[in-house]
Parts: structure tokens; C-alpha cells; sequence
């Protein structure tokens, strides 16, 4: 049997057999000169970061374009780091799902060290330390999901680690960004070293994010008399310090039974996937759909590796950053995933693909996507709008081979209602030429995930919602509404005005009454989902 590691990688003609192709370049080689020259270091250690990031620096180091690789460290969830980066020597099994059942298999090197930045630990936080004083590091990325970036809760008040942390100064952060602007002072102190903190998060400018949240710890330490204002200003001098914005898309969904099987069959061992205490599900293979962008501003004051000659990576403007963020994020795609989520788990779905075979959810968000989505959408002029919605209808979504769940979707929808819909509601607003009341998909999808939050589906038993740090909020919020009898004394309408959760008050705009509407028809008894989605898109 064969074993994901680096020993392993000697048996070449085995790994043939099993039709899987090795890094071209010496592992060994790249490792040391990264240890010792080290140019790239990530943050967030988990699937789209394995399949999408550090398939791109594969591509590099296979091309001789790099003679280096990426350090992964991760601030949320320590085990992945213990449990699956390193019994196998920090090799990562990419699997490409064609929509056609053809499985492209690629174990993917590049990533040559792993270690949690945990300042709880001597050893690992000095090697964090040393990584950020070298002159030769480049970026620091980031793939740690949106909230990872929050100082706040949902009612602006900061997080009691955040207060800990802006209490306590840089020498033992325990919050992301307090860890993040922690190395940034190391590199401070190093000589004012130049570097980019590059935010690849699947959120909206997600570089202004970044930079908003380590500026805020900075400068509490800073009040607090732990570092120099000279510390921000370096922070804030972009000869210095950048931000860059980003816009990254790839499905890189929970490990799949049929990959695991396929790669078993094909005579390779320890492939089960590993749940840790903090709950991401996680395997040593990687399996994600074909299609890949990611375009990022162009504002590295140390350089940076030569990504865009790598298939669908662009180095570009942050007005084109923007616009392709905005086509995807908040029109293209991630509001169809959102629909599908929602109404997915409600109707029983467990599959992605399933539901686009499903005519009425099918037809939902194609008609939310081309008639209501589009447009509010600029041409980014290096991905083409119409042909970017018509590879995620007809190629994406109902790829049977990506085991894409509406419960994995539907994890952290609060946080994320505001950027996927309340942007092209605010774009309807300001538009002269553009009606809000003709919105009718939007605003049935915020009614539904109001629906969704009771926990209760469409033949009104009980289900398990997806984690989310507004459930106990919105649950409180909607007591005493009954999805089997249609009772419903108004409890919506307070939550239809917060403006953190959609973007927008929703009355103000003159959809409130509508969402409410369409809510009460959602909780009118069995079956009633399914009959409102019918209605509203005939």
C-alpha cells in the first residue's frame, strides 16, 4: 500500500499505477532554502488554501519559476496542523472532479512547513517570530473565513479575547488579528521590513478587513503604551505595509466517500478523514471542482512569487479586484450557493448538484442570478460576467462529482447575508434607472433563512441547523412562531431593521413588508416552502 508521505514519494512507478502525479522538483531542496530564506507564509491551514493556493506554487516550483514553498500555520484550529500536516509530512493528495467522473489526482508539496501560531507555545511562536523577521519573506496570505477578521460581535462590542488581547499587548496574543499584528511588530523591530498581508478570503473587500482589524489592535497597544506610534506608521506607510484586496473562487468541499474509496482502490492508505474537537472535517486528500480565479491587487512592496502564470490568477487593479469580487460575491455565484443552502436543508437536500436538478430550485436561482443579480454587475473586463454565471449554472452547481452540501453552505449565513444580497439591494437603491420593489428571489431568500433558523423543515420535523453565531440571537428573536399552525405575532420586524445582518434596514428600503410576507407564507403549515418557492418562480 502506498503512504502519503515524503518517503513514499520515492515508489514514482507505484504512484503511476495509481494514476497520481508527483512534484517535478527536489521537496527536500525547496524545504531547506524556504526554512532558511523563507518568502511565503499563510494563514489558514485548511481545503481551499491545500487545493487552490498551494496548487498554484506547485505549478511554480514545477516550472522552475520558484525555488521556494509556503509555510502554513493556522490560528483557529491547531489540530489540523497535529493531525494532518504532520504524520504526513505536510503532502497534500489534490483530487479535480470533472463534471464527466474523471478524477485528476496530484499530491501537492508545496507547502514544505507546518505549525500553529500558538503563542502558548514557546517553540512555535519564536519560529512564527523568526519567519517575520527575515528580510527574504515576502506575503503573508490569509484563508481564515470572514469572521476570523471580527474584533466585534454582532452588536459592535469587542470580543472579550479582543479586549484581553488589546489589555495585555503583543507578547501572548490569542486572537488572530492580535497574533497577526503581534509579527508585524516583530517585523518592525527587524528593520521597518517591507510585506504584504494578503486577505484570499471568499468576503468583500476583504484586504480593507484585514488592514481595519490589525490597525485596531496596533493602536490600542499603542494607547496602552506597548508599542511606539512609530509602529503605526509603519503600518500605514505602503512602501511598507500592504493590504491588498483579493478575489479567490474554487469549491473545495468536505473530503468526499467516493474519493476515499476511489483512492483506497488504487492501493493508497490513510486516507480517513479526521474531525477535530473545534469541528472542521478534514482529510489527507483534497477534492475540488476544475474551475479556479483568483485575482489580487497589485501592491507588494517586497515582491511577490510569479503567480499569474499560473492558470486563472491575475495580479491586477483594485477598482478590477472590486468589480470581479462584486460579480462573484454579491451577484455571480455566492448568492445562488446561499438559496441553495437555505432552501436545500429545508427540503431535505444534501447535495448541490441534487438540487439543481430539482426544477424549482433550479429555476430560483438562475432567475435571481440572470434577472435580478446581473444588473447591478460591471464588467471586470478580465472574467466576462455572462460567461462566469453560465459555467456556475450549467458546469458548477450540478457537478454530481463535487459532494458540495447545502449544510456545509449554509454554515455562518448570518455573517454573510449583508455582502451576498444587501450589496445589490444598496446598488437597486442608488440606481435611477433600477427598481427595488422589483426584487422578488432576493428578498425570498432572507425570508427563507429567517424560515431556515427555526429548525424545522418543510414537513415541519425537526433538523440540524449548520453552526452559526447568530442562531441563539435569531431563535430568541423569532419565539413563539409556529411553521405547523402559521402563528406569527410580528417577531420579524425588529430583526428586518439591523442593518449589520442584511446590509440594509430593510424597511427603509421598502422590502421589509414584502420579506414579512413572504415569511408568513413560508410558516403556513406542511408543504409550505415548497408551494412558495413554486409561486414566486413561475
Amino acid at each position: 500500500m502506498l503512504e502519503l508521505n515524503l518517503k513514499s514519494l520515492a515508489n514514482a512507478d507505484e504512484w503511476a499505477k495509481a494514476g497520481v502525479k508527483l512534484p517535478k522538483y527536489d521537496v527536500a531542496k525547496v524545504a531547506e532554502k524556504t526554512s532558511k530564506e523563507p518568502t511565503w507564509i499563510h494563514f489558514g491551514a485548511g481545503n481551499i488554501f491545500r487545493g487552490f493556493v498551494a496548487e498554484l506554487q506547485q505549478e511554480l516550483l514545477n516550472n522552475g519559476d520558484v525555488d521556494t514553498g509556503i509555510i502554513a500555520t493556522d490560528t483557529f484550529d491547531f489540530e489540523i496542523i497535529e493531525k494532518v500536516y504532520h504524520p504526513h509530512d505536510n503532502l497534500g493528495l489534490l483530487v479535480l472532479m470533472h463534471p464527466d467522473g474523471t478524477l485528476e489526482k496530484e499530491i501537492i508539496a508545496s507547502i514544505v512547513e507546518s505549525l500553529p501560531a500558538n503563542s502558548a507555545c514557546d517553540k512555535c511562536w519564536n519560529r512564527m517570530k523568526e519567519i517575520f523577521r527575515a528580510p527574504t519573506l515576502q506575503m503573508a496570505s490569509f484563508t481564515i473565513t470572514e469572521k476570523g477578521y471580527s474584533l466585534t460581535n454582532i452588536k459592535g462590542e469587542l470580543l472579550p479575547v479582543v479586549v484581553s488581547d488589546m489589555a495585555d499587548g503583543p507578547a501572548a496574543p490569542k486572537h488572530a488579528m492580535a497574533a497577526v499584528a503581534a509579527l508585524a511588530y516583530e517585523r518592525y523591530n527587524a528593520g521597518k521590513l517591507p510585506i504584504a498581508f494578503v486577505s484570499m478570503d471568499n468576503c468583500s473587500h476583504n484586504g480593507a478587513k484585514l488592514q481595519a482589524a490589525v490597525l485596531a489592535v496596533a493602536e490600542a497597544w499603542v494607547k496602552n503604551g506597548f508599542v511606539p506610534k512609530e509602529f503605526l506608521d509603519y503600518l500605514n506607510d505602503p512602501a511598507k505595509v500592504t493590504f491588498p484586496w483579493s478575489m479567490i473562487d474554487k469549491i473545495t468541499p468536505r473530503p468526499s466517500d467516493f474519493v476515499r474509496e476511489d483512492l483506497e482502490k488504487g492501493g493508497i492508505s490513510g486516507m480517513e478523514p479526521v474531525i477535530t474537537n473545534r469541528n472542521t472535517y478534514i482529510a489527507p486528500f483534497i477534492n475540488a471542482e476544475v474551475p479556479r480565479y483568483l485575482i489580487v491587487e497589485d501592491s507588494f512592496p517586497n515582491g511577490h512569487p510569479p503567480l499569474d502564470k499560473t492558470r486563472g490568477m491575475f495580479f491586477t487593479s483594485r477598482e478590477t479586484v472590486e468589480n470581479t469580487e462584486r460579480m462573484k460575491v454579491t451577484t455571480c455565484l455566492n448568492p445562488l450557493h446561499t438559496a441553495l443552502a437555505v432552501y436545500g436543508c429545508m427540503l431535505g437536500f444534501t447535495s448541490i448538484a441534487d438540487e439543481m436538478k430539482d426544477a424549482d430550485l433550479s429555476t430560483f436561482v438562475k432567475k435571481m442570478g440572470y434577472d435580478e443579480s446581473m444588473p447591478v454587475v460591471v464588467n471586470p473586463g478580465i472574467v466576462d460576467p455572462k460567461q462566469f454565471i453560465d459555467e456556475v449554472t450549467t458546469m458548477r452547481l450540478p457537478n454530481p462529482f463535487i459532494p458540495d452540501t447545502p449544510q456545509r453552505i449554509a454554515v455562518d449565513t448570518s455573517q454573510k447575508l449583508a455582502i451576498r444580497f444587501g450589496e445589490t439591494i444598496k446598488s437597486y437603491v442608488a440606481h435611477p434607472d433600477l427598481d427595488v420593489n422589483s426584487l422578488t428571489l432576493i428578498p425570498l431568500v432572507l425570508a427563507g433563512w429567517c424560515r431556515y433558523v427555526l429548525g424545522v423543515d418543510d414537513n415541519l420535523e425537526k433538523f440540524d441547523l449548520s453552526p452559526d453565531p447568530m442562531l441563539e440571537t435569531m431563535q430568541a428573536s423569532l419565539a413563539g412562531i409556529d411553521p405547523a399552525t402559521g402563528k406569527y405575532d410580528g417577531q420579524l420586524k425588529d430583526v428586518l431593521t439591523n442593518k449589520v445582518l442584511f446590509g440594509v434596514d430593510l424597511y427603509e428600503v421598502g422590502l421589509g413588508d414584502k420579506v414579512e410576507g413572504m415569511f408568513k407564507e413560508l410558516i403556513s403549515g406542511k408543504g409550505a416552502v415548497r408551494k412558495t418557492i413554486a409561486k414566486y418562480t413561475k
